[in-house]
């Protein structure tokens, strides 16, 4: 296995689970490292086994692990790989959750809720995690949940210099999807140009899960190509539901760009027939061939990633890499 060392005295290992082997992989090809070679495998009774085939002590490991469906394995994978690691004497253990597990449960809505993205943040630490990196938070509180270092990635330099190139000639007003994502929007239309800013009101039902109702668009939106924004895209009701507001408040066009593509069933299909001209997304989330389309567009986040991980590993500047935006 190849292995990166600074001055003789730091050596940096790249670990993975099963869950997005791509994504893993196109890391180690940008860090130009490879992957340590893991042996994993489940009982019979779903039980997870995780080995390290290569001495790992003293040595600074980045465990990257994305979070798909079934979430729940992923991440019990991910808490017993780390375990297997500290007990294995690696000098440093920093948690890669591209796609940040129960990300959505970051409060209590009512009382006697659970606020599971704390607890996820503490089983970290319990397994042995000394750092954790991940890339657009629901929302920035979760890095106070983790008693440690927390590298907060944004995906926005990615996907809006994507945008740009496909809307060059046109009026452009980034949409927010809610109130509470305004500050990610600004960052979209100071990168978009100065674009204005707009927002859809939407009403939530507490008590179901996935059911949210777009109803109406506050600000300019008529004759304008709108780039509509979120974090991730889930069952894509609410998305799409806010697109149909879009245009029937004149807009000309609709461009979705969101960090994290869920697509649980049935958002591929409400999508595809949305009216969107472009739905741009990124591959911190495996997307199987079953759930893509012809106007789904997959950029690949492994270049931050690899670029975080070496700034951190050289003791470098996160920051840096987003224009002191982290």
């Amino acid at each position: 296995m190849d292995e990166i060392r600074l001055s003789g005295e730091k050596t940096l290992v790249l670990a993975s689970g099963r869950a997005h082997p791509e994504l893993a992989e196109a890391i180690a090809k940008e860090l130009g490292t490879e992957l340590l070679p893991i042996s994993a495998y489940d009982f019979a009774n779903g039980e997870i086994y995780v080995r390290s085939s290569e001495s790992v002590r003293g040595k600074d490991i980045f465990l990257l692990q994305s979070h798909p469906a079934p979430m729940n394995n992923w991440l019990m994978e991910q808490l017993i790989m780390v375990d297997s690691m500290k007990r294995a004497s690696a000098k440093r253990i920093t948690v890669v959750s591209p796609f940040y597990p129960y990300a959505r449960q970051d409060k209590k809505g009512r009382g006697r809720e659970p606020i599971s993205a704390r607890l996820v943040a503490d089983l970290y630490k319990a397994a042995g995690a000394d750092r954790i990196m991940s890339v657009d938070l629901h929302t920035a509180q979760i890095q106070g949940f983790f008693n440690g270092p927390v590298d907060h990635l944004f995906a926005v330099p990615l996907l809006a210099d994507h945008i740009r190139g496909r809307v060059a000639d046109d009026e452009v007003t980034v949409v927010s999807p809610d109130t509470g994502r305004v500050r990610v929007a600004e960052q979209w239309a100071e990168r978009l140009g100065g674009a204005p800013l707009a927002f859809v009101h939407k009403t939530r039902d507490v008590t179901q899960p996935n059911k949210a109702v777009s109803k109406q668009v506050v600000g300019q939106v008529e004759g304008r190509t709108c780039v509509l924004i979120d974090d991730m895209i889930d069952t894509g009701g609410t998305i799409s539901g806010a697109v149909q507001v879009l245009k029937d408040a004149g807009a000309k066009d609709v461009i979705i760009a969101a960090t994290h593509a869920v697509f649980s069933d049935p958002a591929a299909e409400r999508l595809a027939n949305c009216g969107a001209r472009e739905i741009v997304v990124t591959d911190t989330l495996p997307i199987p061939e079953d759930k893509r389309f012809e106007t789904l567009t997959v950029l690949s986040i492994a270049p931050i990633l690899a670029r975080a991980i070496k700034e951190v590993f050289t003791d470098g500047s996160v920051t840096s890499l987003f224009d002191g935006h982290a």
